[in-house]
């Protein structure tokens, strides 16, 4: 059974990060130059939150604020999911369902070491799935 260091494994560790401190404005360029629906917010090596496209619909445009004068630390979520590496992709995805979450920072020793998606791992589980499928189809046609 795949885990979430198997998804870290395939997509990298890369974590994009923002300080609270900093413009929604920030963290809304930086979601837009690396292609990333979420940052982290970390204050140092500590995550304290965690700011996406959606809590910037939801909190700065129905709200009439501007990302420009918007900090960081107003808006995002503070309750931060985690997990460990060793959590498999099926609880991920559980937890995440759960919670109604879309990003899981994934730590190990009191550190980040990677972010996974829903999509990170809805795509691991559907090719672990094509992978029993054609294992099944191999030992079908002998």
């Amino acid at each position: 059974m795949k885990t979430a260091s198997d998804i870290l494994e395939a997509k990298g560790h890369e974590i994009w990060s923002i300080d609270p401190e900093k413009s929604v404005f920030d963290a809304l360029g930086l979601m837009a130059d690396k292609d990333i629906g979420a940052v982290l917010v970390m204050a140092g090596q500590k995550p304290v939150g965690i700011i996406s496209e959606r809590d910037y619909a939801r909190k700065v445009v129905l709200e009439g604020k501007t990302s420009r004068e918007a900090r960081v630390q107003d808006l995002m979520t503070r309750r931060v999911l985690c997990a460990p590496p060793d959590r498999t992709i099926e609880e991920c995805l559980a937890l995440m369902t759960e919670k109604r979450a879309r990003h899981i920072p994934i730590v190990d020793k009191k550190q980040v070491i990677g972010l996974i998606s829903i999509g990170d791992a809805v795509k691991a589980v559907i090719a672990e799935q094509q992978f029993e499928i054609e294992r099944l189809q191999q030992y079908l046609d002998g």
